[in-house]
């Protein structure tokens, strides 16, 4: 890949991440329960501290995603980092999936009567289907990056 389309997609990626940071920042203030809360009650809510905690893995994710770039453009792809950054991508997106599960799980179960979760579950849903779409594409990358460096090995071992 040309270093200008690595460069481009590394762009993607933190514009991603400080987009996401914003969300993180900004939502708890719109929601309808902030009303009349101050600072500290909106931001140590324990659902909204819930939503920090889970968004980690996602951070990790784009970093891992940012540092498996900067592989490519040193041309290391072949590389055990690379597996190794591949893998980490994976379990991030297993581990949202089922943080993003449990919250579904948690607001259908213990919601207020009156209110109606719907939007929130299918959300929960199409983020549970990403997630789960892009565990099993990094473990598709990872098997076949694997058979690639296992065969190059091989093939170094013969000469």
């Amino acid at each position: 890949m040309k270093k200008i389309s690595i460069l481009f997609l590394q762009a993607v990626i933190l514009i991603i991440g400080i987009v996401a940071l914003f969300i993180l920042v900004r939502f708890p203030l719109t929601e309808g329960r902030a009303e009349n809360l101050d600072l500290f009650s909106i931001y140590f809510d324990p659902f909204i501290m819930y939503g920090f905690a889970s968004s980690i893995a996602f951070f990790v994710a784009l970093y891992k995603a940012f540092e498996l770039l900067g592989y490519i453009g040193q041309n290391k792809l072949f590389s055990p980092d690379s597996i190794r950054a591949l893998r980490s991508i994976k379990y991030c997106a297993i581990i949202l999936s089922i943080l993003i599960v449990a919250a579904g799980l948690y607001i259908r179960i213990f919601h207020n009567k009156e209110d109606d979760p719907a939007g929130f579950l299918a959300m929960c849903i199409i983020t549970t289907f990403i997630s789960i779409v892009v565990a099993t594409a990094m473990a598709v990358l990872e098997k076949i990056l694997q058979n690639a460096i296992d065969m190059k090995s091989e093939n170094d071992l013969t000469i």
